[in-house]
């Protein structure tokens, strides 16, 4: 993922910063608890195909953060 990308892209639902994953291919949104996949590098940031999160996972990245 591009770090200039991530500097400008945002939840679409929280309109805060999200932390991409590598790992998983996701960008988490901690604000709304929900994961958005990266398909062939391209970010879907839709609502719809976004996964919840688990507490632990929201708790996991949030630590992450700091």
């Amino acid at each position: 993922m591009d770090p200039k990308l991530l500097e400008i892209l945002v939840c679409p639902v929280s309109k805060t910063k999200l932390i991409y994953d590598k790992k998983s291919q996701e960008l988490i949104s901690t604000a709304a608890n929900l994961a958005y996949p990266v398909r062939d590098g391209i970010p879907i940031l839709l609502e719809d195909e976004a996964r919840e999160l688990s507490a632990e996972e929201v708790e996991t990245y949030r630590k992450q953060k700091r």
